[in-house]
């Protein structure tokens, strides 16, 4: 399965209310997949998925689905640290359409490398759909080894790695020893240009909501060997992807699309909106970034 360079975790827009905005949704895949977009990924972490009842998830997966209509790969957010529960929801993201699902290192509970291995292979044998698996020990508390990911590179279905730890000496070593046709994927904005360095495929971005066209060009300008100027490119982006950073995910990038005109709402708590401090500091790195654009 070939899910693109440039994926976009995409947010879930939230109404007044902080229930699921369909029409909001509607609009932002249909600008996602005009601004760069490979590919969907649907109630992940920057989807709010820790505050998404498994019947929002199930019904944004078949509403994304029908609004895609097959222009991209739609990957479906169906891990979590209840490997009964994941299974669950994976079959019922296969039968909503989806093109893959997107698996997280279980969190909280803290497996050991052999239970991490069982529990992505018993969601993985439960399915036919790609799966692509997600190690972000920040969040998760837990960090898959290069061993186990080979390990489970070796099962039939399993795709792809969302990597997410920022350790580029495991990235590279996981790209060394995993079949050719695994995929690494960077899952930060700003290692994106060091993983393709690498032998990474893309990356699965927060900042390609704001600047999809820009991380699309640079990946096509480093893969067509225009190193220099995909690094120009890095440099004058990455003021950006850490800015939508500087609060805890996704507030800032809400955030961002709000002032951009794109209506996505609020996120829901435990997370809180940004306070006029932090939107301005915000609004003035947009601003820049836009600056060095129309120049």
């Amino acid at each position: 399965m070939n899910f693109g360079q440039v994926l976009t975790a995409m947010v879930t827009p939230f109404d007044q209310h902080e229930e699921v905005d369909y029409n909001a949704t509607r609009e932002l895949v249909n600008y996602l997949i005009a601004n760069g977009t490979d590919g969907l990924v649907v109630a992940g972490t920057t989807g709010e998925s820790p505050t998404l009842t498994s019947e929002e998830k199930v019904s944004l997966f078949k509403f994304v689905v029908d609004v895609v209509a097959g222009r991209v790969p739609v990957i479906a957010g169906t891990g979590s640290n209840n490997t009964r529960a994941s299974i669950s929801l994976t079959k019922q993201a296969e039968a909503a359409g989806v093109d893959g699902i997107m698996l997280v290192t279980p969190y909280y509970n803290k497996p050991s490398q052999e239970g991490l291995y069982q529990h992505f292979k018993a969601i993985a044998e439960a399915t036919s759909l790609p799966v692509m698996l997600y190690n972000i020990p920040g969040r998760s508390a837990v960090n898959m080894s290069v061993a186990t990911t080979v390990r489970l590179s070796e099962i039939s279905n399993i795709v792809a790695l969302k990597e997410a730890s920022g350790d580029l000496d495991a990235a590279a070593e996981i790209i060394s020893h995993t079949p050719a046709d695994f995929t690494l994927y960077s899952g930060d904005d700003g290692l994106t240009l060091p993983i393709l360095s690498i032998g990474g495929a893309g990356v699965v971005s927060v900042s390609s909501h704001i600047i999809g066209n820009e991380m699309q060009e640079m990946v096509t300008l480093f893969k067509n060997g225009r190193v220099q100027e995909a690094a120009a490119l890095h440099r004058r982006l990455l003021p950006l992807m850490k800015a939508l950073f500087a609060t805890p995910n996704p507030t800032s990038v809400k955030a961002a699309l709000n002032m951009q005109g794109i209506q996505v709402g609020e996120a829901r708590l435990p997370l809180v909106s940004l306070n006029d401090e932090e939107k301005s500091a915000l609004q003035t790195v947009l601003e820049a970034v836009k600056a060095k654009q129309s120049v």
